[in-house]
């Protein structure tokens, strides 16, 4: 029997004001161009993980749509207009495949391999959401849903604890790409000792080479 597979949401915000925790983490990188780095190589991560069926990228930033296209994505405008959580249930709504992953934009390390390992321990329990803790273990980087549930996002402050609390059960593999966000130079540097995906990789050999952009 086949295994199931999966649509990824993925929302990004209009660059200019994307993870601006971020800014000036690389000095003379533009933020922008950082910003979409680690969306882009989320996406690429992402379209390579087998288990994976379609991406959602939700965006009103044309940079960021045209991009995710070019990797293979879908693309739909953020029409709800009203924060992250928002954006994720507009893109669950639309997916075409019954098994729903919410993924945050900002994982420039991750590896489609370990992607399927989380995808796989979901599917242990097909009636219940999980969830995956960032690095911290307070954050959350993935949120599943199996057909016929609600995706239910509870993204923000302490969200693990809160996707916790709403039911949803967390998951307890390693996958140190997975669970490696970036919100600060801090975290980008943890990212870089993992591997980063090639655009953000660029971007930090050329600031360190002393020609970025």
């Amino acid at each position: 029997m086949s295994q199931p597979r999966w649509a990824i949401v993925v929302p990004v915000k209009h660059l200019a004001a994307a993870k601006s925790r971020l800014r000036g983490a690389l000095p003379g990188v533009p933020h922008e161009e950082l910003a979409l780095a680690l969306a882009a190589d989320t996406v690429r991560a992402v379209r390579a993980c087998p288990a994976v069926a379609e991406v959602l990228v939700v965006t009103d930033d044309t940079r960021v749509g045209a991009e995710a296209r070019a990797a293979g994505a879908r693309v739909l405008p953020d029409r709800p207009g009203a924060g992250l959580n928002a954006a994720f249930r507009h893109g669950a709504a639309a997916a075409r495949a019954g098994w729903v992953a919410a993924l945050t934009a900002d994982l420039p390390a991750l590896r489609p391999a370990e992607l399927a390992a989380a995808l796989a321990a979901a599917r242990e329990d097909p009636a219940v959401r999980t969830f995956v803790a960032d690095a911290p273990g307070t954050g959350t980087v993935l949120l599943t849903a199996p057909p016929g549930v609600p995706l239910d996002p509870r993204f923000g402050v302490d969200s693990a604890a809160a996707h916790a609390a709403s039911g949803a059960r967390p998951l307890a593999g390693e996958w140190p790409s997975l669970r490696r966000d970036v919100d600060t130079a801090e975290d980008l540097a943890a990212a870089a000792t993992l591997g980063l995906g090639p655009r953000t990789a660029a971007l930090t050999a050329a600031c360190a080479a002393g020609t970025p952009g």
